[in-house]
């Protein structure tokens, strides 16, 4: 698979866990019972890291509060200390606004991009 990556994990003797991490930072879990010769699925669990881009506005203190909130860890990367407005913007562009949020490999956006994401997963 292109762009993503395969954890197997044994669970019992008869039963093997795959959790497969897709490039867009979502996961499929799979386990497979030898025994029965079945297999459960799982899609579109919460995904690795999520990190927010910061400068301390208020938005910035609501989008923490809320990822806080639903007891996801976050990295908090914040202007002056972890980048420049000048990377800031190559990164994300011009009319970028604080703050930005990415789920793993996945860039989600701002807070109403992020409240948009966290909706349409289910995951509020």
């Amino acid at each position: 698979m292109i762009g993503s990556f395969v954890i197997n994990l044994m669970i019992g003797d008869n039963v093997t866990r795959y959790d497969i991490i897709h490039k867009d930072g979502s996961e499929t879990s799979y386990v497979w019972c030898d025994k029965t010769k079945q297999m459960v699925v799982k899609e579109n669990t919460i995904m690795g890291p999520i990190v927010l881009y910061s400068n301390g506005n208020q938005e910035c203190e609501r989008a923490r509060t809320l990822l806080e909130t639903l007891n996801i860890q976050i990295q908090e990367y914040k202007l002056g200390n972890h980048f420049t407005e000048r990377a800031f913007r190559s990164e994300f562009g011009g009319e970028a606004e604080y703050p930005q949020v990415a789920i793993g490999y996945k860039h989600i956006g701002g807070l109403k991009d992020t409240l948009h994401y966290f909706q349409e997963n289910n995951l509020l």
